[in-house]
């Protein structure tokens, strides 16, 4: 089903992606709390960026507070339950990827889409529809694509499954390929788009890849399915975008990696050698740094320790001056201090007095950009690293 022309930009994105695969896989031992923080902080982002593209408006320091277990009280409970419904489904594939009797099977899709609704009998959760469903522009309301009719849903999903099982495509393009016919297909009531990105990026653990956006450009590339479901449609233009999309994301990556990998190393410097604190307050002051909220919650469950550790740690480090108490009650929380900037900027041999003076977070933002270029041996983008963006 679904025509494609391995183009020469086609073929140059497969190798480029291959080529930072290799890259990131060679980074060599990494600090093993840096790394199971890296994957919490990619799980979130990633969790806000597609239940965003479902219209739910929950950001990545929020899901982050979320999948940890401290909804903030601005997110509504229905939003919250978008953001835990999708990180329960990528771990459902995580889990699933590497398994010796994995097998790409109809039952496989309807669980993670069940995932993905939270189990939600009333929204269809791990059921094929069985009327016909249409998008429609969310602006103007009008339809802008008919799917399949129900009837031919089963067949097109069993199709799908027994290509993935048999195909000879290289993991992107794999990937691009089943994002693009099961979001043709929509075969469910709810949950189609968050199960077809999902799906494809199980597709590319499978291929050994490991890494995971702008909404319109996200949706333009749909347009080559036209306005009904063609099962003869060229989708080449997809499997472009798609994997152009999946190279600069690889990019941003190795970057980032390279980035957060030497500011955490600083911090947990300043916490074990300069604080004499044990090293887990370093997620602390890495969320600080950031401009992230830190409730008692959140750092007890990304530290894993108790109620009364939390409390001795954060207060060390406000007495410490690198962070500042704020609000209180339901509300109190702390942020970054000016000296964590300061002390940061030494141990990275940048001088203080050079960075803007500004806020906080425009300050971080500075020293962040900085590091970021000596690594990259020149400017880098805004996107490729992760800055402070004041909640955001």
């Amino acid at each position: 089903m679904f025509r494609y022309t391995i183009s020469p930009e086609i073929a140059a994105g497969v190798a480029r992606i291959e080529a930072l695969r290799v890259q990131i896989d060679r980074h060599g031992p990494l600090p093993r709390i840096w790394v199971g923080r890296t994957r919490r902080d990619l799980e979130a982002e990633a969790t806000a960026a597609s239940v965003r593209l479902e219209g739910v408006s929950v950001t990545a320091d929020e899901a982050r507070r979320i999948l940890a277990g401290d909804r903030p009280a601005e997110v509504s409970e229905a939003d919250a339950a978008e953001a835990l419904g999708y990180r329960d489904a990528m771990a459902l594939v995580l889990n699933r990827a590497d398994d010796p009797a994995f097998a790409w099977q109809r039952e496989l899709l309807l669980a993670i889409q069940r995932a993905v609704l939270g189990g939600a009998h009333a929204a269809g959760a791990g059921r094929i529809r069985r009327t016909q469903n249409w998008l429609t522009n969310r602006a103007t309301g009008a339809q802008v694509y008919l799917p399949p009719a129900p009837e031919a849903v089963p067949d097109l999903i069993d199709d799908l499954c027994e290509w993935l099982s048999t195909t000879a495509e290289p993991a992107p393009v794999a990937s691009s390929l089943a994002h693009v016919r099961l979001a043709a297909i929509h075969p469910f009531r709810d949950g189609n788009g968050r199960t077809a990105r999902i799906v494809a990026s199980l597709a590319m653990y499978r291929g050994d890849y490991r890494w995971g956006r702008h909404p319109d450009d996200y949706y333009a590339a749909f347009h080559c399915l036209g306005d009904a479901f063609d099962p003869d449609v060229d989708v080449t233009p997809f499997v472009h975008a798609h994997l152009s999309a999946q190279a600069t994301q690889a990019e941003a990556l190795s970057l980032r990696n390279d980035t957060e990998r030497a500011l955490w190393t600083l911090l947990q410097d300043l916490v074990v050698h300069d604080l004499r604190m044990n090293e887990r307050a370093t997620h602390a002051l890495y969320d600080a740094l950031f401009g992230r909220q830190l409730t008692n919650r959140y750092y007890r469950t990304v530290a894993d320790v108790s109620d009364v550790t939390a409390v001795q740690d954060l207060r060390r480090l406000v007495s410490a001056g690198m962070l500042e108490p704020r609000g209180g009650g339901r509300t109190s929380h702390y942020v970054g201090a000016e000296r964590l900037i300061d002390a940061v900027a030494v141990a990275a041999g940048v001088e203080p007095r050079l960075l803007p003076a500004a806020d906080l977070c425009d300050r971080g933002n500075a020293l962040i950009a900085q590091l970021a270029s000596r690594l990259q041996g020149g400017e880098v983008r805004e996107d490729s690293v992760p800055y402070c963006t004041r909640g955001r």
